[in-house]
């Protein structure tokens, strides 16, 4: 296949924006790994246009696509964790070009997966699960039985990738089993939920009970990096919050988020004047005193 795509790839490497190129081919045993193509060509640019551009391309009974990505991009991807095949296609994938080492430098971060880099992912997978969490409970008290089934679910897959991300891993496309090596326990819950014998129900009640107790206990991690973003001002609006480089990462579930932490106590509404003097506006500070007791800072 890389004789194939020779042509294509060697152009783009003679763009000095090109960061690194990587082949990636179908295997047997993982056809979605390539999203049913015979051959995935990922190439990571500095700066482009746009942030992802896609080609498909034709030879013989052979398809191939080719995915050009800004290096911002990627980085949010990882980041997130919306783009699951993303790692593995850098750790698995032929390199054909790489500018500067970049590829070989990110192969090495992800490995490494710097501390600094756990506690951003913590955060925003942590936000995730409670958005996932809050609204299941919610249709579960409504008795949409189906709908909170769908949530828990999903609150699951977060609460196993933040027991990856937690062990110094990086959750891969296979993420269950990773989950139960590193964390049973958790691997156990989703198993009681997809195959128990009791009602829908009664599996949703026992789950949001064993979910409740796990989600407080990863609260001080999963705050961590938030907080830490919050303490380096005073106050701050909800639209100054969304705007900061990286809590914009948490996307829709920052407001949320914010509200679950002011629940808890890490967080205090402050009251600001607007100008009308009966309404106020809302702005957000850390309970210092809160986080010296939870982190000693």
């Amino acid at each position: 296949m890389e004789h194939v795509l020779r042509p294509i790839y060697q152009e783009r490497a003679s763009h000095p924006d090109t960061l690194g190129v990587i082949l990636i081919n179908k295997r047997d045993d993982a056809t979605n790994m390539t999203d049913t193509f015979d051959a995935v060509l990922l190439i990571i640019v500095k700066e482009g246009e746009q942030p992802i551009f896609t080609k498909h391309y034709l030879y013989g009974e052979t398809k191939m696509v080719m995915h050009i990505v800004t290096e911002k991009r990627l980085r949010k991807w990882l980041f997130i964790g919306s783009n699951r095949k993303l790692v593995d296609w850098i750790f698995y994938g032929k390199v054909l070009f790489d500018r500067n080492e970049f590829l070989y430098k990110l192969r090495f971060e992800l490995q490494e997966f710097p501390f600094y880099g756990r506690k951003i992912k913590t955060g925003i997978q942590f936000s995730k699960l409670i958005r996932r969490y809050l609204e299941g409970k919610e249709f579960f008290e409504r008795g949409e039985y189906l709908d909170a089934y769908n949530h828990v679910v999903d609150s699951l897959h977060h609460l196993g990738r933040l027991s990856v991300i937690d062990s110094g891993l990086y959750p891969e496309v296979t993420v269950w089993s990773q989950v139960k090596k590193i964390e049973p326990a958790v691997y156990k819950l989703y198993e009681e939920l997809v195959m128990s014998n009791e009602t829908l129900e009664k599996r949703l009640e026992l789950l949001f009970l064993a979910s409740e107790f796990l989600i407080n206990s990863r609260t001080h991690d999963g705050a961590q990096h938030i907080l830490e973003v919050m303490l380096t001002r005073a106050s701050w609006t909800i639209q100054e919050l969304h705007d900061h480089e990286e809590l914009s990462y948490y996307s829709t579930d920052l407001e949320v988020f914010v509200e679950y932490l002011i629940d808890k106590g890490y967080i205090i509404v402050e009251p600001v004047i607007a100008k009308n003097e009966t309404i106020f506006h809302r702005n957000y500070c850390v309970d210092r005193r809160f986080v010296e007791n939870e982190y000693g800072v």
